[in-house]
């Protein structure tokens, strides 16, 4: 049995609040036919009752109850797709500032950024903060659909500045594609099918576009990866050990090491739900049967070369989403690594990522929803990957111990805009 990778895209929708991002991917999924009959009752039923006489789109996937009341997406909101050529995972992200940290859940795991923006508007600094994070979290294609074309009666102008806006963020961001679509979500043109009220647009629709794009781009690993979550012990003695791969597939007979203690080992087995395998592909939650005795337990890894680094201190990007400002000497915090736990100090704020210019500044501290570099010391040794590489393993969040609250993603390294 073999993971469908290729076939699927994770794609998540970003840009700031009210430019459309909701109502674009409600659009998709009606006009592909995605929704059952009682799920467009129930989005018809809540436009009604705010007074709504059309469909509101943005309901599809906008579902908390205060979501609906003040007309704002707060939370993920994930949707699945299917067309003739392809499945979509879509990750409906947040815009208002306030909930950045959920909009970088969403696009942790996305293959590529559908970006939503407003012609009238244009690149809001949101729009720009939220490119700034997609780039960090190492998506490096972006599809961007310049709504609410119909409020500016179809103009190719307007259209063409937002176009030379994108083009110069996309270079400074490094993006390998960026793709900008005219469309109008409330309408329908150029999300599923082509417009009459473009004539001076021949690129793909958005659907067209989606259908094109590369899936798992950000798959650039070097060297397979399995986090240790579960220790099993098997029937008639032997323990295996379980977690998701990362990086590169397994393989019985694969020589490993298993880290931060260093143990080389061999690969004699390979099972997924209790049936053996020859291989363990990325993605797949899956046990190893090595061919020596280990003292390996959760928090540990078995990898193949190159090897990841293990070590206690390292530079890291931090997207800090705390109400306490982000300081050496600040709160105390404990950092997440794949499926280790452990107490962290800030020992150098290195500077702060400006928004507009992209470039590093001074700073000695970090507020809300600002990004910057920083050196951090754990009290364990962590086995890590430079974020470029893996995203698994070179991705942590930061938690206020005495809160338990996620206050910071983190990522091992900084990006390679900087």
């Amino acid at each position: 049995m073999e993971l469908a990778t290729k076939d699927l895209l994770r794609l998540a929708t970003i840009g700031s609040v009210d430019d459309g991002k909701s109502t674009l991917i409600g659009r998709l999924l009606v006009d592909t036919r995605q929704l059952f009959d009682d799920q467009l009752d129930a989005v018809a039923a809540a436009s009604e009752k705010r007074g709504i006489g059309d469909l509101d789109l943005s309901f599809v996937t906008d579902g908390l109850r205060a979501e609906r009341e003040q007309g704002i997406t707060i939370d993920v909101a994930y949707r699945y797709a299917t067309t003739p050529t392809r499945k979509f995972i879509i990750a409906d992200c947040p815009g208002h500032v306030t909930y950045t940290r959920n909009m970088a859940t969403g696009a942790s795991t996305a293959d590529l950024a559908l970006v939503v923006l407003d012609v009238a508007s244009g690149l809001k600094e949101q729009t720009r903060r939220h490119l700034c994070i997609a780039a960090l979290l190492g998506v490096r294609s972006v599809i961007v659909a310049v709504n609410k074309m119909d409020a500016v009666d179809w103009s190719e102008l307007a259209f063409e500045r937002v176009v030379d806006q994108i083009a110069t963020v996309s270079r400074e961001l490094g993006f390998s594609s960026s793709l900008t679509i005219p469309v109008s979500a409330l309408l329908g043109d150029n999300v599923v099918e082509a417009s009459l009220n473009t004539p001076w647009y021949e690129g793909p629709t958005v659907l067209e576009a989606l259908e094109a794009s590369e899936a798992g781009s950000w798959e650039t690993a070097q060297g397979a990866r399995l986090p240790v979550q579960w220790v099993l012990r098997q029937n008639g003695g032997g323990r295996t050990y379980a977690g998701m791969v990362s990086g590169e597939a397994f393989h019985v007979g694969d020589a490993v090491t298993l880290l931060p203690a260093g143990v080389q080992t061999t690969i004699r087995a390979i099972n997924f739900g209790g049936v053996p395998r020859p291989e363990a592909t990325v993605g797949l939650a899956a046990d190893l049967d090595l061919a020596d005795e280990t003292d390996a337990g959760r928090g540990d890894l078995i990898a193949t070369a190159p090897l990841p680094t293990v070590t206690k201190e390292f530079e890291a990007t931090i997207c800090w989403f705390g109400e306490q400002p982000f300081s050496v000497g600040g709160q105390r915090l404990r950092l997440k690594h794949t499926t280790k736990s452990t107490p962290v100090r800030v020992q150098a704020i290195k500077g702060l990522i400006d928004i507009e210019s992209l470039k590093v500044v001074d700073a000695t501290s970090f507020t809300t929803n600002q990004i910057g570099l920083a050196t951090l010391v754990t009290a364990d040794a962590l086995v890590v990957d430079d974020y470029r590489e893996d995203r698994v393993t070179g991705s942590f969040v930061l938690i206020d111990e005495v809160t338990n609250a996620t206050v910071a993603a983190g990522m091992v390294g900084h990006a390679t805009f900087l």
